[in-house]
């Protein structure tokens, strides 16, 4: 049995939470923010926040804290927190690097598509050495509506000039699974905060422990064996 539907022809990559383990640190700066405050930020509020980009983030916030809290203040606040933790933390995943060098050894385009900003995605690529291992970058900004919204999967695969259905999307979130698959692409969930649920197995090509086992599922697609590519 083949991996996937149809052999991937480009790969497009969400990055919080996949590619780094942003997202245990975004909850902590959150949280801490929040305390700041004089406010509790429960795990299930943050966690219903993942994926989505901030706008629709607001609304859900301003339900559980009310009209009156400052949600622009907890997002400085938070921010503020968060930086401070990634300029002395290394957070890359684990399998990254190899991931990516087995889709240069197949001669695959990349992408990632993400709710953060250019300018998190420029720091994060840069604090890993990682810039140029991408074709093409879509964020905040470059795409009308977000995620769970198919737009952001479907400007990365426009730039990289693969047909959707062509592309191997990779998520850890529910909201970033339900954007890959209403943009017909094959979708792999590789948890990271969020459990799978009935809903994400039913939308899932397949969903895995972690990023090593997406290379042995492409090296097995593509006819490569990760740890033993070509120079």
């Amino acid at each position: 049995m083949t991996p996937f539907p149809r052999r991937p022809q480009a790969v497009i990559f969400d990055m919080d939470g996949l590619l780094f383990d942003t997202e245990s640190l975004y909850r902590e700066a959150m949280i801490l923010a929040a305390r700041d405050r004089g406010h509790d930020m429960p795990l299930s509020l943050f966690l219903s926040l993942i994926g989505l980009p901030g706008e629709a983030s607001r609304p859900l916030l301003v339900d559980h804290f009310g009209t009156d809290f400052s949600v622009e203040d907890l997002w400085d606040a938070s921010d503020a927190h968060f930086h401070a933790m990634i300029e002395t933390q290394t957070f890359l995943k684990a399998g990254v690097v190899e991931l990516l060098d087995l889709l240069d050894a197949a001669g695959l385009p990349r992408a990632i598509a993400t709710s953060s900003s250019h300018a998190s995605v420029t720091h994060h690529l840069a604090h890993h050495g990682l810039s140029d291992r991408f074709h093409t970058i879509v964020a905040q900004g470059d795409y009308p509506r977000g995620k769970p919204h198919p737009d952001p999967f479907l400007v990365a695969a426009k730039r990289l000039g693969v047909a959707p259905e062509a592309c191997l999307a990779l998520e850890d979130s529910h909201n970033g699974i339900r954007s890959a698959a209403s943009a017909g692409m094959m979708a792999v969930m590789v948890p990271d905060l969020l459990e799978p649920t009935a809903e994400m197995e039913g939308l899932c090509h397949r969903i895995v422990r972690d990023l090593h086992e997406v290379c042995d599922l492409l090296g097995r697609t593509q006819g490569l064996v990760p740890g033993m590519l070509p120079d």
